[in-house]
């Protein structure tokens, strides 16, 4: 995925709650930005997958599942991991043991260059009489999409993310981000 700005929004790509915004073209909440930013350029996005049985609603099922997405930074090796806190997380007021995360009502997130943001998320966000309107994006392998803005060269891409999801950072012995990784729908899951 292309992010020429080194701004990165991980987030959800629309919100339930602005669907009524989004009819009348009122201003919606805005995305969840990073603090820190990435050299622009050109990243893969990778997906880790867990199997097994699950229980949903007193039911058993035998299912695949996204466990953890991540956009790759750089192939150097992560020394340690830390939240990734957004431009408008205020340290001082997290609560003790809940990680800053973001919220998915649909259960998809995203990694998306937050320079272009507004046009990248513009098709998740049309609606019409509170329904979702017929996208045009390019569907990719498990259940992600990507769209493109030429015009900026960026790109956005979804992934699975069930209740949202915590945003880690892995960093290298020089502090360089060299990974994003999002853990999905597993509220104690460590990077």
């Amino acid at each position: 995925m292309r992010v020429p700005s080194g701004r990165l929004v991980v987030d959800a790509p629309w919100d339930d709650d602005d669907v009524s915004r989004y009819e009348r073209g009122q201003p919606t909440r805005p995305p969840r930005e990073l603090a820190v930013s990435i050299p622009p350029g050109v990243y893969r996005v990778e997906i880790a997958w867990t199997a097994g049985p699950y229980e949903f609603l007193g039911e058993y099922f035998d299912g695949v599942e996204c466990a953890a997405t991540r956009l790759c930074v750089s192939d150097d090796p992560v020394i340690m991991w830390e939240m990734g806190l957004g431009v408008d997380d205020d340290i001082d007021r997290l609560q003790p043991g809940k990680p800053p995360q973001f919220y998915a009502d649909a259960n998809v997130g995203c990694f998306a260059d937050a320079g272009a943001w507004t046009t990248l998320s513009a098709p998740f966000r049309t609606f019409k009489d509170g329904r979702p309107v017929p996208r045009a994006i390019e569907r990719m392998p498990g259940w992600c999409e990507r769209v493109r803005d030429e015009s900026q060269q960026a790109d956005l891409v979804t992934f699975t993310a069930d209740s949202g999801g915590v945003v880690w950072l892995g960093r290298t012995k020089t502090g360089d981000v060299a990974t994003i990784v999002v853990t999905s729908g597993m509220p104690g899951a460590k990077a």
